[in-house]
This record gives C-alpha cells, structure tokens and sequence, in this order.
C-alpha cells in the first residue's frame, strides 16, 4: 500500500532530485508546483513524481492542493527543498498507520551544517508554547513534516491558504480531540534560499499568518 506524500514546490529544481530519489518504496510523492520558474515541474515528472499545478501562491494553498489530489488512507507532507530526509518518513508515518496516533508531526533537530536563523528559532518556539497551552500536546516544533489519515484531515475544514496553514492543522486537529504526537527527525541544509525563514521580512510574514489563524480559531472557540 502506497502512501502520498505532499511536497509543496515553489522552484526547488536543484533539491528535487536528491529528494524524490530519496523517498522510501511505500511512499509516492506527489509534487505540487506553486508557480515555479525554474523547470520544477519537469523535473519532478521525470522522477516519477504526481505533479499537481496549484496557480495561487501560497504554502497552504499547495498543501491542500496536494492533500485533495491524494487518494492513500495516510498522507504526509514535508518540504521539497533537501531541508528533510524523505527516508525518515516511516518514523512519522508509522504511529498513524498503527493507530496510535492522529496526527504525528516531526520534531526538527539540527544536523551538523543546518541553518535555522535566530528569528526563526525564536519564532517557532513561542508557536509551540501556544500549542502546548492551546491544546494540551506537549508539542516543541510546529513541524512540516507530518502523517494523518486523508479523510478525517480533509473533515476538519481547513481554511487557511498560506503560511497559517499547518498551525490551523494542529489547531483543529487539537480542538476535534486527535492524538497528535511527535518523534525526532534530522533537519538537514537545504538547499536554495528559504522563502520564510531565509529572511526576517518571510518570517514576519509567516508569523502575521498565523497570527490571524490563533484569532480566528479563538473567536470560533
């Protein structure tokens, strides 16, 4: 049984190809290209890869682009840009399919050669402390490398197109009572530029969305 993998791609050309050649026999990828310019789409085509074209920009928007293309029980997302071993897949995957957990996210832990900026850092660490009084889960790392079962993912309701969208997806996922859990995987030098945390300006952006997804979330609670 094949599992999807979402890869939200927004011209990741020079990481496409140590990523899909990395990811493990039981998981398909399924590349969503967001716009790229760089020949993203080929590429991933040639590797084998599903492509789905998303043409609105936004991390949130080719995440559930990709989640609606998918049609395995589990899915998972991760990013495309060399940043996560897809071979660490089954350690995030393998507590959903045995059904111990809901929703299983991947704890970032740096590798000899990684960057994770300051303001980055920061900003994700504070996230994680909302999450943890939000929903009770002793979450450290609000990860993009994460596994939940299709259907119950897409009943949830998510809403969000951009950057708040994997907040949203812990949020709700917290609020409808899933056992979320999370297990160490290696976070590796990526390669090209981020376009969140690569800068301050990509950041503050990533923190204004999801800034408006705590409000939203709260006032519907």
């Amino acid at each position: 049984m094949k599992i999807d993998v979402v890869l939200p791609c927004l011209d990741e050309a020079a990481a496409l190809s140590w990523v899909l050649g990395r990811m493990p026999d039981d998981f398909h990828p399924i590349v969503v290209d967001n716009g790229s310019t760089d020949g993203s789409a080929r590429i991933a085509a040639e590797l084998g890869a599903t492509v789905v074209s998303e043409p609105r920009r936004g991390f949130g928007a080719a995440c559930h682009a990709g989640l609606a293309a998918a049609a395995s029980d589990v899915v998972c997302f991760m990013d495309a840009d060399a940043s996560l071993d897809p071979a660490q897949l089954p350690l995030v995957a393998g507590p959903v399919l045995a059904g111990e957990r809901d929703l299983m996210l991947g704890r970032r832990v740096l590798a000899p050669g990684a960057s994770w900026p300051v303001h980055a850092r920061i900003g994700n660490a504070v996230l994680a402390s909302v999450l943890r009084r939000r929903t009770g889960v002793p979450l450290r790392d609000l990860g993009p490398m994460r596994a939940a079962r299709r259907v119950p993912l897409l009943d949830l309701g998510l809403i969000d197109r951009r950057f708040g969208y994997p907040l949203e997806m812990v949020l709700r996922a917290g609020a409808a009572g899933w056992r979320i859990g999370e297990t160490d995987v290696a976070y590796l030098p990526r390669r090209g530029r981020s376009k969140v945390t690569g800068t301050v300006r990509g950041t503050l952006r990533a923190v204004g969305d999801m800034r408006r997804v705590m409000t939203r979330h709260r006032t519907a609670a």
